[in-house]
């Protein structure tokens, strides 16, 4: 089973701000929405409270200490990533995608195999949750993608597929 990252950062590697994302990029809702649906999506509980809802198309899996059990179909609650890992090879999936927040792209990383990165192209000031700085003797740039200023989006950004060297 291959394990993705798939999670868009500022350069100074901000995700988010207060349990939300600080921008709206609707080419990039569309890139994330491409590169999860089918597969599981494994999220903290922080991501999902930010949702609201579960994504359609997906198994969506929550790790939480503190939730007991799913508040809707299509969403299962792990105690630790670990354990949620192991469930999921059980199933023979594929791919599963890890989309947040902070913490768990920490954990996960020494599981992943591919890093899809939007890298948006600006520093901010304040962030509540960060991205990991992937170390260059671990991580391969394999494919950008960049994307200009427009009417629908604030800041440059640049698609990026990382691979595991």
């Amino acid at each position: 089973m291959q394990i993705r990252i798939v999670v868009a950062a500022s350069e100074n590697n901000i995700i988010g701000l207060d349990n939300e994302l600080p921008w709206r990029l609707p080419d990039d809702l569309r890139f994330f929405k491409k590169m999860t649906l089918g597969m599981p999506v494994v999220m903290g509980r922080h991501t999902w409270e930010s949702l609201g809802k579960a994504l359609p198309g997906r198994l969506n899996v929550v790790i939480s200490s503190s939730m007991n059990k799913a508040s809707e179909e299509g969403v299962m609650v792990f105690a630790g990533l670990e354990d949620a890992l192991d469930y999921l090879r059980g199933r023979e999936y594929e791919e599963i995608a890890v989309i947040g927040g902070g913490q768990l792209y920490h954990s996960a990383l020494a599981y992943t195999q591919v890093v899809y990165l939007t890298r948006v192209h600006t520093v901010l000031e304040k962030g509540t949750a960060f991205f990991p700085v992937l170390p260059a003797e671990e991580w391969k740039l394999t494919w950008e993608e960049r994307h200009e200023t427009d009417d629908k989006h604030v800041y440059p950004f640049t698609f990026q597929k990382w691979e595991r060297k």
